[in-house]
């Protein structure tokens, strides 16, 4: 085999200086920032490269044989930056080919991150090292495949990023990755390098955010600066189908199905955002009609036509049109007359766009084909137009030609207010990670229908891409006009993190590679007290731990790596604490600028209605408005559809809540048997059984102030019940057990001033609500009960005295019985005589039940599983649980009242 050669032909003899580097026939030796920040660096090349697969990384490589020279043409010693090298390869045989690819700016070195091609994929082998990590794919413009860019660290945080660009060609052949030349044939590069300060990415950034990849000088920016094209930005669902899929047209019944079509997607993704329709290719040819004469063929001609595009519009989906440039060999075929064709098919059918087959750009010619029309026409591109030809074209395609995509993709980098979407095709194979690199990329998805073919999961993994819609459209501003940051740096290689950092907002989406998910801390996050995390994908709030975002992603199964269903997502936002809620009970307090609210339990959903608010101050019942759902409540605060807050509560079974609120009875007509209860502070405490199958609310003790009121001296009798019935007639919608101990619907003789029973809460509110009273909350009985002196556990002290109560053997008595049993306020008939109602309803997720307070005069003992009987201790609680007012009635239950102080 031949020995290689390799001639470094420079500028300077041996040694050189530029107002970057300074350098020698071996490379870099030193880098100046300024004159007074100058840096010694481990001799660095300007680039490494390869040649027929083996790298060639400096001059000592320099090998016997004469195969290939190379030239590096620097600038001018005080050129501006950026510093620019023109580098040529040249084969300098009689008969052999050379192959040269990856070319590197600063060598493939393990301490740099660089990008270059890995393997031989015939169109992905584009990858970006990171120390530390693996390589990953990335996605470059068509016109930049081969292209190598490369991060030479310095001290201090600053760096150097360099750029490779393949520019010209002689007797060689470019290729996607690499340049074949032939003897006597070169190529050559332009090498870009340009110091910054800041993580890698920064450099990234200059290279190709600011530089756009060196493709153009100036970029205008006009076509994007356009209001009346921007709807496309906030589009992230676009469907294609041929017109004669039956989900377009269905000819058995000869009825256009769209409509129904558009209305079938709404609760699996909210709707498509745009819908694209193709009766050309390949129909197209088969006779002398051009491609226009194809759509006015269509049922019902163009006025069919504009009718559903209308009713799209209704349902907030826009509508696509197709052009085929090569249409050159039917009619009317000139460029003049494919536009003027262009234009009046989309004046005649109201249409928003234009498919752009066969295109990677557009031109001012389309656009103005597609201004004549209307406003806001949008031009589609079938690829992804390189730098140079975003100018003219705002939106376009990840091909479906890349059939497992490279994870990143690096042109929504280059310019993130370009509209980009994925193709994903339904015909194959289940799809996940096509919907999951769209949301860690932050662009949309196109759902391409032509080829026949709708297996059974598509819904189900529609449903996947729901979820990932309604975080993209909820956040479109971040995606498209934020600081974006790729793969910033995470605590688990195969688990990546982009961020999008706004001044109202930061997002991380997150993508995973590894079947077994993770959990723990993932990337660095500093949170000030006016900000907190929730991760959008489970809608729970992230916990930050030593600066650290501590998130659990879920795995997937191990067949699926590989394939285009692998991997997981999640979603980390960061917002400043807008939305102010608070709970008290079964009431939510909710205050928020103005704007949107929205609620939903378990997240938000295309599947389901959220509860909706205007921004302000409100306070709403749980359980009125969620009724007898559980889970967790999700607060969302929108401000013109963009995610500004959001807050989570938890209901959970475990944790009841008060649901039930009382009302200001004060008034003027106060019972002269009512004992009036001075206000004044109080230690509130309250006991039950521990380890109850259906916990109790939990209540802290705490230290209130309490008003004045006046409470009922005994329970209410049956003769007090008798003259509310007789006053108004009341009767229960459900009478089952009501006053069923009274024969004949009246008290039994002798035991009119026994308290009443077999009543229910709401009976007995009836009755209070009558007297002008109203029942007690559990605190106000407790309160009264005690005497407002927390070391009284019974009404007459702090020890129990069967001699002051009910003997709890069997059977009730009349109150005022037991005079002795009194408390120092004169309330009598406390504890042991009949269970008291409160007001207080709770409600845990499932189940309701009313809080009881005193105990009663039945006491069942042969076993520890019945409720507890007899007289019971003041701070003690029983819940009565809600079934119907039939099984609530008993006869052990009564109640007495309360009203106010005036």
């Amino acid at each position: 085999m031949r020995k290689l050669l390799i001639l470094f032909l420079l500028l300077a003899a041996f040694s050189a200086k530029s107002q970057l580097f300074e350098y020698n026939t071996n490379g870099i030796q030193r880098v100046s920032l300024s004159s007074s920040t100058k840096y010694q660096v481990k001799l660095t090349p300007f680039i490494s490269f390869r040649v027929n697969g083996e790298v060639i990384s400096s001059p000592s490589q320099e090998g016997a044989d004469k195969r290939f020279e190379t030239v590096y043409s620097h600038p001018a010693a005080k050129s501006t930056l950026p510093y620019k090298i023109t580098f040529t390869f040249k084969n300098i045989t009689s008969s052999d080919t050379l192959t040269i690819e990856n070319i590197v700016p600063f060598g493939e070195n393990p301490d740099h991150v660089y990008i270059t091609g890995l393997g031989e994929h015939r169109l992905s082998r584009s990858v970006i090292y990171r120390p530390g990590f693996g390589p990953i794919g990335v996605i470059l413009p068509d016109n930049a495949w081969e292209l190598g860019f490369g991060i030479l660290p310095l001290p201090d945080g600053n760096a150097v990023a360099g750029l490779a660009r393949r520019q010209s060609w002689e007797k060689a052949q470019r290729k996607r990755f690499e340049t074949v030349v032939y003897p006597g044939g070169e190529v050559t590069y332009e090498l870009w390098y340009e110091p910054f300060a800041g993580n890698w990415q920064e450099g990234l950034r200059l290279m190709f955010q600011k530089h756009m990849l060196f493709d153009l000088e100036q970029f205008d920016n006009s076509l994007f600066d356009r209001p009346d094209l921007a709807w496309i930005r906030k589009a992230y669902a676009i469907n294609l189908m041929m017109a004669w899929d039956k989900d377009f047209y269905n000819p058995r019944y000869g009825i256009y199905y769209l409509p129904k079509t558009i209305e079938r997607a709404k609760p699996l993704i909210g709707g498509w955002d745009v819908i694209g329709f193709w009766p050309t290719w390949p129909a197209l040819g088969l006779d002398q009609r051009n491609q226009w004469d194809m759509f006015r063929n269509l049922p019902g001609g163009l006025k069919e036509l504009k009718r559903i595009t209308t009713d799209a519009h209704k349902a907030g989906t826009k509508m696509f049109l197709c052009y085929n440039p090569w249409d050159e060999s039917t009619t009317a075929t000139t460029f003049a007359e494919q536009m003027a064709g262009m234009t009046d098919m989309l004046k005649s059918t109201d249409t928003d766009g234009v498919v752009l087959d066969t295109r990677g750009s557009s031109s001012a010619e389309i656009q103005a084909a597609g201004d004549a029309a209307k406003e806001g026409v949008i031009m589609y591109s079938e690829g992804i137009a390189i730098p140079k030809d975003m100018l003219g074209i705002i939106s376009g395609r990840v091909h479906n030609a890349l059939e497992y995509p490279p994870l990143l993709n690096l042109n929504k980098f280059i310019k993130p207010d370009f509209a980009i979407f994925r193709v994903a095709e339904l015909a194959y194979e289940p799809i996940l990670r096509e919907y999951n690199l769209s949301l860690f990329n932050g662009h949309g998805v196109e759902i391409n229908q032509f080829q026949p073919g709708r297996p059974e999961w598509v819904d189900e993994q529609y449903k996947h891409l729901g979820r990932i819609l309604m975080v993209l459209r909820s956040n479109s501003d971040v995606f498209n006009y934020s600081t974006y940051t790729p793969l910033i740096p995470t605590f688990q290689d195969s688990v990546y993190v982009n961020e999008w950092k706004s001044d109202t907002k930061t997002i991380y989406t997150i993508y995973n590679a590894n079947p077994e998910g993770y959990m723990g801390p993932l990337f660095d996050l500093e949170l000030p007290d006016t900000h907190h995390a929730v991760n959008l994908w489970t809608h729970q709030p992230v916990s930050v731990d030593d600066g650290k975002a501590l998130v659990s992603i879920d795995g997937f199964a191990p067949g699926d790596l590989g394939t285009n269903n692998e991997g997981t997502v999640s979603v980390v936002a960061v917002f400043p604490k807008v939305l102010h809620v608070s709970r008290q009970g079964d009431e939510l307090i909710i205050e928020s600028p103005p704007g949107k609210i929205t609620l939903s339990i378990n997240g938000p959903g295309y599947d389901k209605k959220p509860y909706e608010l205007e921004g302000g101050k409100h306070s709403l019942s749980l359980r009125k408005t969620f009724g007898w759902q559980e889970g967790s409540v999700v607060i969302q605060y929108l401000t013109k559809g963009e995610l500004t807050d959001e807050v989570v509560f938890e209901l959970k079974a475990s944790d009841p809540w008060l649901i039930s609120s009382t009302t200001n009875t004060a008034g003027n007509n106060i019972d002269p048997a009512s004992v009036r209860v001075p206000g004044g502070n109080y230690h509130y405490r309250v006991d039950s059984r521990e380890g109850e199958f259906i916990p109790y609310p939990k209540q802290a003790e705490k230290d209130t102030l309490m008003p004045a009121f006046w409470m009922d001296r005994y329970p209410v009798t049956n003769a007090q019940y008798y003259d509310f019935l007789v006053a108004t007639c009341y009767r229960p919608n459900d009478d089952t057990n009501f006053l069923k101990h009274w024969p004949g619907g009246k008290p039994k003789k002798g035991e009119e001033d026994f308290p009443v029973v077999y009543i229910d809460i709401e009976d007995a509110r009836a009755y209070a609500e009558w007297k002008g009273y109203r029942l007690p909350t559990e605190l106000e009985w407790q309160y009264a009960a005690q005497a407002g002196d927390a070391a009284n556990t019974w009404p007459w002290g702090a020890e129990m005295d069967s001699t002051k109560t009910s003997p709890a053997d069997g059977k009730p008595y009349a109150v005022g019985q037991f005079p002795e049993g009194k408390n120092p306020l004169g309330l009598e008939d406390l504890v042991g005589n009949v269970w008291q109602l409160t007001n207080d309803v709770y409600f845990n997720g499932t189940s309701e039940f009313v809080m009881l307070k005193g105990g009663s005069y039945f006491n069942p003992t042969s076993s520890w599983w019945y409720v507890k009987g007899g007289p019971q201790p003041l701070p003690w609680r029983q819940m009565l649980l809600r079934v119907s007012p039939g099984f609530e009635r008993s006869a052990t239950l009564g109640f007495r009242c309360v009203v106010e102080e005036k």
